[in-house]
């Protein structure tokens, strides 16, 4: 059973480093984007009249800004983890209880894609008070950073079955920091 998803690895990792390089500079742009919105409604609040929009942009860039930062941060291993007690276990046992994590993960990033697009479904006829932009755009970035979360896990998944009970990160090789 390793040697079928062995195959799938190298693939799996491709797709995994297709998305970070998409990922990471949309966030970067968003940021950017942050930035001149919140500095433009600082210098129109100063020394003009205030400009309406610019709050509410602010406020939409920053929820799909942490939605995608947390999901570079999943890919990447960030996220806030308690491992002592699984790093002393022994291997086949560490490998295993890594395996349940993952799938208790992969359960909960499905719930969260179900409920994010019950979610967004539900919020589609409110509209945004300045722009009048559909919800749905806002809300939308709840079940897609989850697929994504989901994806990432499963290449995890897969990889942990591939390398054994030797293994001891379940992150992929794309989960380190980017070379500066």
């Amino acid at each position: 059973m390793p040697n079928r998803f062995r195959s799938l690895l190298a693939p799996l990792q491709r797709i995994e480093l297709a998305i970070d390089a998409i990922i990471q500079p949309v966030v970067f742009m968003g940021m950017v984007a942050l930035i001149g919105v919140i500095t433009l409604q600082i210098v129109s609040r100063v020394f003009f009249s205030a400009v309406g929009w610019t709050e509410e942009v602010a406020r939409f860039l920053l929820i799909w800004i942490t939605f995608l930062g947390a999901t570079l941060a999943f890919q990447r291993g960030r996220h806030i983890a308690v491992t002592f007690l699984v790093d002393a276990l022994p291997g086949r046992l560490q490998q295993l209880t890594r395996i349940a994590a993952i799938l208790v993960v992969l359960g909960f990033m499905i719930a969260l894609i179900v409920i994010g697009h019950r979610y967004m479904q539900m919020q589609s006829f409110q509209k945004s008070a300045s722009l009048r932009l559909s919800m749905t755009y806002v809300y939308a970035i709840i079940p897609i950073s989850a697929a994504l979360m989901a994806w990432y896990a499963l290449v995890d998944l897969v990889e942990l079955i591939v390398k054994g009970p030797q293994a001891t990160d379940t992150g992929s090789p794309t989960a380190e920091e980017p070379p500066p």
